[in-house]
């Protein structure tokens, strides 16, 4: 009787020991899954914030900095043969808080029918006005500058600043007569570039401002 009461104790003993080590795998299963868990949902988080930043970029690069605020305005030369200045105004696109428009950013480029200028872009006058770049410019060749009305004093376009890219032409190289086609290219150093179309008018008189479109 005696060996069989501690054969009997021997056997529960080891039922009691095999369902504790039973319950710690388990646990050790609970605890190996959740952590695994954790790390997929953190790795579909990450990509998920990757996904949206790549698409952002994407938005970016692909939409314009700056944005056409009005009619291009045409000035013609003192004969009135050719148009001579271009003033195209801008502003900031949507989405946008400033803009740097130091000759460090921008490119500026005009294509005629027969003549194409690049990189003729010098930077802002953050003191003139529209007039006063025109005078300034007059003897000058190819070439551009910018104005921001309502401006701080830097040359940053910023939210309620207006800006002005003014061209001047060397009409003895490069003429823009009357019904001929003019494209703008201003790039800035991120985003798409601003491009304008415009044609010139029938005629027009010495010194006139015309609106292009």
């Amino acid at each position: 009787m005696v060996i069989s009461m501690k054969t009997h104790n021997v056997s529960k003993s080891r039922k009691g020991t095999i369902g504790v080590e039973t319950a710690i795998i388990m646990i050790a299963f609970v605890v190996v899954a959740s952590a695994v868990a954790y790390v997929i949902i953190n790795m579909g988080f990450f990509s998920a914030q990757k996904t949206k930043e790549t698409i952002w970029r994407g938005v970016e690069s692909a939409s314009t900095a700056l944005e056409l605020d009005g009619s291009i305005i045409g000035r013609a030369d003192s004969n009135g043969n050719y148009i001579e200045f271009l003033i195209t105004p801008v502003r900031l696109s949507v989405g946008r808080t400033m803009i740097d428009l130091s000759n460090k950013s921008v490119v500026v480029s005009v294509y005629g029918k027969d003549f194409t200028v690049t990189n003729i872009y010098q930077g802002v006058n953050t003191t003139a006005t529209v007039e006063d770049m025109i005078d300034y410019l007059a003897s000058q060749g190819d070439v551009a500058y910018s104005v921001i009305y309502n401006n701080d004093g830097d040359e940053l376009l910023e939210l309620n600043e207006k800006g002005y890219v003014i061209i001047k032409l060397d009409t003895a190289q490069h003429q823009l007569g009357p019904y001929e086609r003019v494209t703008i290219e201003i790039r800035i150093g991120d985003g798409a570039a601003l491009t304008v179309t415009c044609q010139m008018p029938p005629g027009f008189s010495g010194n006139e401002y015309i609106r292009l479109g």
